[in-house]
């Protein structure tokens, strides 16, 4: 190839990178826009208030040590309640109660009825249950990001699972903050992350379904906390806004 091309060739090599190097990143949307989406894609007024919500299925748990498989839960139980206009992110809200069992066998119990954190083993010290909450609790309040006193702010997109997606941070009013992450195409929640006495955690959410009532739900949920994975869930049914029966939040000195 004669000099004069080659020097022509690298000169608008070297323009077109220069170019692409300067050029302006795509425009995100704006914070409330991302999750305004997803709360549709996520069924709308039935996602943000379903009143109750039970899901069960299997579940298994491993050793951060080994990386093991440390159990196995062939029944994964979990019923909820919702606490309207919920303001902190990470405290205990409304009712939940979780039951893990192998062949029969519970392999750990929890739960809480407003006031009170037990587990298979008995009442749980309020203090000790607000750490285990705080480790815990972070994905509903995205249900009440909306609201006033909520701040939303775009963090770095990144990819999740192969997928581009949208980062928002959500600030409550009392400044507790929560990172979620939005499947650019569909919408859907697909990560979420905060800090947590137990250490930074986070979650990663696939495997959507839509029900007849518009609400999706994510049957497969992986846990990290500070990277390492502790347990995934995989949800097989879903059942929401039916009635629960008030004996299932009862601490077990009052059954």
């Amino acid at each position: 190839m004669p000099r004069i091309v080659t020097r022509a060739l690298a000169a608008l090599i070297g323009l077109a990178a220069a170019t692409f190097a300067g050029a302006a990143p795509p425009e995100q949307p704006e914070p409330r826009a991302v999750v305004e989406r997803a709360v549709a894609a996520h069924g709308g007024a039935v996602w943000l208030d379903p009143g109750t919500l039970e899901l069960s299925g299997t579940a298994t748990f491993y050793d951060p040590a080994t990386g093991a498989v440390r159990s196995t839960a062939d029944d994964y139980r979990m019923w909820r309640t919702f606490e309207e206009g919920r303001t902190a992110s990470h405290e205990a809200s409304g009712k939940v109660r979780i039951v893990a069992k192998s062949g029969g066998k519970v392999i750990f119990e929890v739960g809480y009825d407003g006031a009170t954190t037990w587990t298979e083993r008995g009442i749980m010290p309020k203090p000790e249950a607000d750490a285990y909450w705080a480790s815990n609790f972070g994905f509903g309040i995205i249900r009440s990001a909306l609201e006033d006193g909520f701040a939303l702010h775009n963090a770095p997109p990144r990819d999740i699972g192969g997928r581009f997606a949208r980062i928002v941070r959500i600030v409550d009013p009392k400044g507790q903050q929560t990172l979620f992450g939005f499947d650019a195409e569909s919408g859907f929640v697909t990560y979420m992350a905060f800090d947590t006495p137990r250490g930074f955690h986070e979650r990663l959410y696939g495997d959507f379904v839509r029900l007849e009532s518009g609400w999706v739900q994510a049957r497969r949920v992986t846990l990290l906390y500070d990277g390492i994975m502790a347990n995934t869930v995989f949800w097989r049914e879903t059942r929401v806004g039916t009635p629960l029966d008030p004996a299932l939040f009862t601490p077990p000195r009052e059954r």
